[in-house]
């Protein structure tokens, strides 16, 4: 795991390459952040695309979104990840993306609920679906906090996706987790009526 401060750094470059090479993020759309203590935040920076990120860009601010360190502006999405640290002491690290089948489930206001994959089931759990903000603002912010406390992965209607975990690579693979069960979702849909995990199922993924 990550260890300093330059480790992180160079991890959140990454992981927005990564986010950026699977169509996740384009042009300069989606967001990480990590905790780095307390009181202390890392942030990618606003209008830089996340495949061309390098560790210098990252943006330093507290926990109220003021600047610290770092010459750009932090993400216009801040306040989200701001709001999930504040609500979740837990949590490490928080991924905004725009994944195609997650995010198409997004716009039509359906998020995937049905227990079809193991790893949907164990390493996401339940997804939910927040109501539309515009933004960049603060009602962000305040759409995605009813459901902070019991889920990992949120769809954000007409906007993308939030992940979040104790650290960035499980935030990163939450992500990743949550357009595999999409698209598998979507594509199974398609092609007939999915059979899902039965609750004994369920429960003895649960127990591992």
């Amino acid at each position: 795991m990550y260890q300093t401060e330059a480790q992180l750094r160079e991890a959140i470059c990454q992981v927005g390459r990564c986010l950026y090479e699977q169509g996740f993020a384009a042009a300069n759309a989606g967001n990480i952040s990590v905790r780095l203590g307390e009181n202390r935040f890392l942030t990618t920076p606003t209008g830089v695309s996340k495949g061309a990120m390098t560790p210098d860009m990252l943006v330093l601010v507290d926990a109220s979104g003021k600047v610290l360190g770092g010459e750009g502006r932090p993400s216009s999405e801040l306040k989200m990840h701001l709001r999930v640290y504040a609500r979740r002491l837990d949590i490490g690290a928080v991924v905004h993306a725009h994944p195609p089948y997650a995010t198409s489930f997004a716009v039509i206001g359906r998020p995937p609920t049905e227990p079809l994959l193991a790893e949907a089931v164990v390493l996401l759990g339940p997804v939910a679906l927040a109501p539309y903000a515009t933004p960049s603002t603060e009602a962000v912010a305040d759409s995605v906090e009813p459901f902070l406390l019991n889920h990992n992965a949120i769809l954000l209607a007409n906007h993308g996706a939030l992940t979040y975990g104790p650290d960035l690579t499980t935030a990163h693979f939450r992500m990743e987790t949550l357009e595999f069960y999409a698209k598998i979702t979507a594509l199974s849909q398609q092609l007939g009526r999915p059979r899902a995990l039965t609750p004994e199922q369920i429960e003895q993924l649960q127990r591992l």
